[in-house]
């Protein structure tokens, strides 16, 4: 199990689910007292700010900085995006709109973790 675990990318995916069920904890909870949108954007930004401090901590063993902590939303930017275009592409090509994100995200998310690497990695180096 520990093996599992060493591997920086595995950590990274394991981040992605936890960031995914945070949000969806933290947008249920909020819709308890505030619309659905206040809700949405309050339990993105909490899931988000817990994205980058797990990921900080748990996949890339670095600390926190405020360069990286701004660098980061890129990699949501880069990822939405692409997703964007790719969800268009399969379900253009006939790939079944309900199962159409799955081949996305089997492309994006390694895309993703080399971006997020790039920034948390890098600038710790360069930094040092």
């Amino acid at each position: 199990m520990t093996k599992l675990f060493s591997s920086p990318f595995i950590r990274f995916v394991i981040v992605g689910v936890i960031n995914t069920i945070n949000y969806y904890i933290m947008y249920l909870l909020l819709l308890n007292i505030a619309p659905y949108m206040v809700s949405h954007i309050t339990a993105f930004l909490w899931s988000f700010i817990c994205s980058y401090y797990l990921n900080c901590y748990f996949v890339y063993h670095v600390k926190p900085k405020i360069s990286t902590f701004l660098k980061f939303p890129l990699t949501q930017v880069i990822n939405m995006g692409l997703q964007t275009l790719l969800l268009m592409l399969f379900v253009r090509i006939g790939i079944n709109e309900q199962l159409a994100p799955f081949p996305a995200l089997l492309i994006t998310v390694p895309i993703t973790y080399v971006i997020a690497k790039y920034i948390f990695v890098e600038e710790n180096h360069e930094k040092s």
